[in-house]
């Protein structure tokens, strides 16, 4: 009888734990982006190196936290956490989002790039492994896979959408929030640009990583959301970006608010949050094809 008893409440408590799986549903996934060693790795130099390398080691393991949807539609978005490319912002632009696309039939990938501090090439390099890695999990039912950033997150998510090396590392859509777009001195973040590209980059550098002197007609569609009042990456970035997005027939959405400044990610504290999330639902479900 004790016997018995023993193995009904393990079959309970097995019941319970699989029962709590279904509500908490699919696990988080991290995967490495190189496994097998990253083909530009590179040591982090000291502070004497001229860069802010006080946060580099933080990151220095370039991965992705994968959400699956339990239920989905075929899309998938790479997030690319703001920061300057000095941290990378990994909460409310970054994990804090993936209930509510998992809750919407898409999977969620929060992607940990490497900080480049004298290696400009390695975030983008890092996003485009990332976008490779998960345009093969069919297994997750996915059939187009978007990026998205903040700030120099955006930066980054632009850079990956203008400046892909075929159709593999090409997005399907981005989803910018008041990103960084040019790195001409007057507009840029200067944090954002002396983090990529150094103190004094020469002009061909700056064109290169000046994602509006990079649209072409195939460049992806876009939705961008900022503030008007925004006055760490000025609003002419996205407007500049827009307008080429424009002239090239790119379908692109601008959405700007009156106020709320930089960096307010997922944050409820943004007046006009509940606005800007049902405009880029309704343009999801048209990327979707739904």
């Amino acid at each position: 009888m004790k016997k018995i008893l023993v193995s009904l409440s393990l079959l309970f408590l097995l019941a319970l734990s699989v029962f709590a799986q279904g509500r908490r549903g699919p696990q988080i996934d991290t995967v490495r982006l190189w496994p097998n060693g990253a083909p530009n790795a590179f040591e982090i130099p000291g502070p004497d190196s001229g860069f802010m390398v006080f946060g580099a080691k933080q990151y220095e393991l370039a991965m992705m936290e994968v959400y699956p949807a339990r239920n989905p539609n075929g899309l998938c978005v790479i997030m690319c956490p703001g920061g300057a490319y000095v941290m990378e912002s990994q909460t409310h632009e970054g994990r804090d989002l993936h209930d509510w696309f998992n809750a919407r039939g898409i999977t969620y990938c929060m992607l940990q790039y490497r900080l480049p501090v004298g290696h400009h090439e390695v975030p983008l390099s890092d996003l485009q492994q990332a976008i490779r890695i998960m345009r093969g999990r069919k297994d997750l039912g996915i059939t187009k896979v978007g990026v998205m950033g903040n700030s120099a997150g955006g930066h980054l998510a632009a850079c990956g959408a203008t400046m892909y090396v075929d159709k593999e590392t090409r997005p399907d859509f981005q989803i910018l929030q008041y990103p960084v777009i040019t790195m001409e001195t007057e507009l840029t973040n200067m944090m954002s640009r002396d983090a990529l590209l150094g103190k004094n980059p020469p002009q061909s550098l700056i064109d290169k990583y000046s994602c509006e002197k990079n649209v072409t007609a195939d460049t992806p569609p876009a939705f961008i959301v900022l503030c008007s009042d925004d006055t760490v990456v000025v609003p002419k970035n996205s407007l500049m970006y827009y307008e080429e997005l424009i002239n090239h027939k790119v379908s692109a959405t601008l959405h700007i608010y009156p106020y709320g400044g930089h960096g307010w990610g997922w944050q409820d504290s943004m007046v006009f949050k509940s606005s800007w999330v049902s405009a880029m639902e309704d343009w999801l479900r048209l990327v979707a094809g739904k």
